[in-house]
């Protein structure tokens, strides 16, 4: 349907078609001439360029009867005058003919018109220039594009744009697919790197454009916030844009101007350029097809000037389209040549529908169908050959391999290269060729491009924006608050506002080194504290430009808005009644729990039952009657509390015991001893909430600040249930609450930010903040996602941080009175036996292993001192009598047992001595 509106459009603006070549018309398999058309302008840019490149790649590849076997090439030329409805019609011409393919059309206006008769009819179009994304294989497979999509430059522009970390950009473009589409590309992924284009500035298509024109569309431009301006135009009117920014001071300090392929189209194929023109163009960032600087491109480079004088323009310059152009051709020939090969006839059929077409004198019977189309278009995307260009070859989605750019800058009267760009390793200033043989790696480290010259010639990267001179205030929201009126508020009947947070505010917006017009508009009823969520909600909706305020940095408001550097430290901490805790009768017994006095207490015991066993068998004064030995033990273990015993050890083993001992009893008595200290000196308060982990575990109620965050975060993150939790809107609800108590419908705590709880304790003497801040977090002003003016504001804050002013006016509006300075403490926790039990398990385990190696001692000894018992009958009966023989062993004392052990020894000897008497 594409195809017959065309033609009747066709039919109603245009002549009568000569009649061409007959309808059917079959060659064979290897005829002596390939017909192949081509449509451009041959007075632009890329065309003047582009029709000595086609020329040349024609003659080569028939000189070379290798290519197509004998089979010349012959590609006939039409000039579309930069026409888009004469391309149409020149390409519907050549549908007439036994053409089997066209290279072109250069403009991807016309190319997405012919793409749609190039489906019907099944002729390949080849384009070397056009660069439209939209032009893609699936909606015309019989399109190809032998050069780069504008996809891939899109993408070197946002990463150029992400490398300097600019966030806003200014679209100027030609108002056509070309121009419109390349844009959509554009936004896309500069949205990838969470950039956007905040301004977008068509131009009109066509000779008719005047500079008034453009001059119009700069000044709105210049009015605009961002200073990133991305051109995408044609030649002649990329440089009259130019040329109106120069004029207007556009191209001065503070100014980003990024062109796309066009403008290094014109800086290589017009040499040297007038003054008035590159003086326009400054520090102009552009991008320029990149080829590799092989063997081929040299030798056809340095052909390059002989090949144009022959036309008579020896002034003219090689540019990558005209590359791209000779390979076009070549590409053809060796897609024919495989056609030929494999059987392939050049035959054309009528269409059938073009028959039933009341076509009055258009004579649309004359257009056919090629009937090996389908099969060239496949060997067309099978090529695989080393161009002038480069590696010629087909991806999958029917794009060439390896897209790759090279950054140039225009300085002086010509322009320097400050690196590269490809899809496959990104910014480099190393050709993208030396990469392909790596693994791939686009991390932000292997990111680099060479020093540029900016316009106003400046080394200095530019900050890409300025607040807009258009007039427009921001609209920035306060908190109409209610209580703690000293961060923010407004001054009852008028319009003015005051306090920390906007004098903070008002002392970064001075650093600034541009004016910000501004006005503060009040958010919330002035019943209550207004929803600090719903703010920041209002900001990431556009409502509001940003919000000065106690506006606390949550993860979840972090997720749709940029807040700046936080100005005050923030958490949520515990506020709760306290009771003074008074001295009495059994304050001693206060610094130890009760289970660390029954272990401290049998760890006595324990030591003195060991230091007893050690010693006994050797050591008179551990020895004597049972009560004494007792008395001993009880006495020994607690006089080494006051390091009093009057024992001297002996044994190796128990002098180790004591020692370890000795090292554990000071250090409980100095902790002792400190904690009794600060208890009978120093007022202490006490309170039954801990911290928040009483509360967590309780199931008191809890209040809380209204508008804070406070609430989502105990209910989602520490998982209170919503029915514990009693908004109060003021201090005093927060001490009558507090006062009144869970019993009396009142709370047992408050969870609220630090700096509201220090302004509260200021006043209320009854309350303390109990445990530690649980959360760690600030307050920060609130602005746009990627919004510029935040990362200003946050450098500003640093300043007045470092410079004492931010704490100057901490002070002013934030003092402390005598309540919060007095010298009281919460009662702390008891000494446990949490903070002990690595003492007592040394302790314990030197007593086991000295008993252990006590034991094993006794034992060798008694094997070898012990008298031998009779034999007895009974086996039961020798092992008690075994046992009963070490005990009292074991109670023996040492050198009595050695003693015996010896008068053994001599009355054996005596007795043997007197057997032998008698018997001699």
């Amino acid at each position: 349907m594409k195809l017959l509106l065309i033609l009747g459009l066709l039919h109603v603006l245009f002549g009568v078609f000569s009649n061409g070549a007959s309808p059917s018309s079959n060659v064979t398999s290897r005829p002596s001439v390939v017909h192949i058309g081509a449509i451009f302008s041959f007075d632009s840019t890329i065309g003047r360029v582009a029709k000595v490149a086609i020329e040349a790649a024609v003659q080569d590849v028939n000189a070379n009867s290798s290519v197509l076997g004998g089979t010349k090439l012959d590609v006939t030329m039409r000039d579309s005058i930069c026409s888009g409805f004469l391309g149409i019609v020149e390409a519907l011409q050549f549908m007439e003919t036994d053409i089997v393919a066209i290279i072109g059309p250069q403009s991807s206006v016309i190319a997405h018109v012919i793409s749609h008769v190039a489906n019907e009819l099944q002729v390949p179009l080849l384009s070397f220039a056009a660069t439209d994304p939209t032009l893609s294989s699936l909606e015309y497979p019989f399109f190809i594009r032998t050069t780069q999509s504008d996809l891939f430059q899109m993408t070197a522009i946002a990463e150029v744009v992400n490398y300097y970390s600019w966030k806003q950009v200014i679209a100027i473009f030609i108002d056509d697919d070309y121009g419109r589409n390349g844009v959509a590309a554009l936004g896309d992924k500069l949205a990838e790197r969470r950039c956007k284009i905040t301004y977008k500035a068509p131009i009109p298509p066509g000779p008719g454009l005047k500079r008034n024109d453009i001059t119009d569309i700069l000044v709105k431009v210049a009015l605009m916030e961002s200073r990133v301006i991305v051109l995408h135009a044609n030649p002649d009117s990329g440089l009259m844009v130019l040329s109106v920014a120069n004029y207007l001071g556009m191209m001065g300090n503070g100014f980003v101007w990024i062109a796309t392929d066009w403008l290094s189209s014109v800086l290589d194929s017009w040499g040297t350029l007038p003054p008035e023109i590159t003086g326009s163009m400054q520090g102009v960032l552009a991008l320029r097809l990149h080829t590799e600087n092989s063997v081929r491109k040299q030798n056809f480079v340095s052909r390059w000037s002989k090949l144009t004088s022959k036309e008579g323009t020896s002034s003219l310059g090689l540019n990558a389209y005209g590359l791209y152009a000779y390979d076009t051709v070549w590409t053809i020939a060796r897609a024919v040549n495989n056609f030929f090969n494999e059987g392939g006839i050049i035959s054309f059929s009528n269409d059938s529908r073009l028959r039933d077409v009341e076509s009055g004198t258009l004579h649309l019977e004359a257009m056919s169908i090629f009937d090996g189309g389908k099969h060239l278009v496949n060997n067309i995307l099978q090529t695989d050959i080393m161009g002038v260009s480069g590696p010629i070859k087909f991806n999958a989605d029917g794009s060439l391999i390896r897209p790759a750019y090279d950054i140039i800058n225009v300085v002086g009267t010509g322009y320097r290269n400050i690196g590269y760009w490809s899809n496959y390793s990104g910014l480099s200033v190393v050709p993208p060729e030396n990469f392909y043989m790596k693994p791939p790696n686009r991390s932000i480290e292997n990111q680099h491009l060479l020093t540029v010259i900016w316009p106003g010639e400046t080394i200095a990267i530019p900050r890409g924006w300025v607040f807009p001179n258009n007039g427009r205030q921001l609209s920035i929201g306060i908190p109409k608050r209610v209580s703690y009126r000293e961060f923010v508020s407004q001054v009852r009947g008028t319009d003015m506002v005051r306090g920390f947070c906007i004098d903070v505010f008002l002392a970064a917006v001075n650093l600034l080194p541009y004016a910000v017009p501004y006005r503060f508009i009040p958010f919330g009823d002035g019943l209550q504290n207004p929803s600090y969520t719903q703010l920041v909600n209002l900001v990431a909706s556009g409502v509001f430009d940003a919000v000065v305020g106690d506006i606390a940095i949550v993860t979840n408001r972090t997720r749709v808005v940029d807040f700046t550097q936080p100005f005050i430290e923030s958490g949520l901490v515990v506020v709760a009644p306290v009771r003074k805790l008074n001295t009495n009768a059994w304050a001693f017994l206060r610094p130890f729990t009760i289970e660390m006095w029954f272990v401290t207490g049998a760890f006595f015991l324990v030591v003195g039952v060991v230091v007893w066993m050690l010693e006994h068998r050797i050591n008179d004064e551990f020895r004597g009657p049972p009560k004494k030995q007792a008395a001993t033990i009880i006495w020994f273990s607690f006089s080494t509390l006051f390091f009093a015993h009057r024992e001297n050890m002996v044994s190796t083993l128990g002098r180790l015991v004591l020692i370890i001992w000795l090292f554990v009893v000071l250090i409980i008595q100095s902790s002792y001893t400190a904690s009794l200290t600060s208890i009978l000196t120093v007022q202490h308060l006490s309170s039954p909430i801990k911290g928040i982990e009483s509360l967590i575990n309780g199931d008191e109620p809890i209040g809380y600040q209204v508008g804070s965050f406070a609430e989502n975060y105990m209910i989602e993150e520490l998982g209170i249930h919503r029915s514990r939790l009693v908004p109060l809107g003021t201090p005093e609800a927060y001490a009558d609450a507090l006062q009144r108590g869970p019993t009396n419908r009142g709370v047992a705590a408050v969870v609220d930010e630090l700096p509201y709880v220090q302004l509260f304790l200021a006043s209320q003497c009854k309350f303390r903040i109990l445990g530690q801040e649980f959360t760690k977090s600030g307050w920060g002003f609130v602005f746009p996602r990627d919004s510029p003016l935040a990362l200003d504001i946050s450098t500003a804050i640093l300043t007045l941080s470092e410079n004492g002013d931010l704490q100057r006016i901490h002070d002013k509006w934030l003092t402390r009175s005598d309540c919060s300075s007095q010298t009281t403490e919460i009662d702390s926790d008891q000494l446990s036996l949490r903070s002990f039990w690595g003492l007592f398990l040394i302790c314990g385990l030197a007593c086991l292993l000295a008993l252990c190696i006590y034991f094993l001692m006794i034992l060798c000894q008694f094997s070898r001192y012990s008298p031998k018992e009779p034999n007895s009958s009974s086996q039961g009966s020798s092992r008690s009598l075994r046992l009963q023989t070490f005990l009292s062993f074991a109670d023996e004392k040492e050198e009595n047992s050695k003693r015996r052990y010896k008068e053994t020894v001599e009355s054996n000897s005596n007795s043997k001595r007197s057997e032998i008497d008698q018997s001699t």
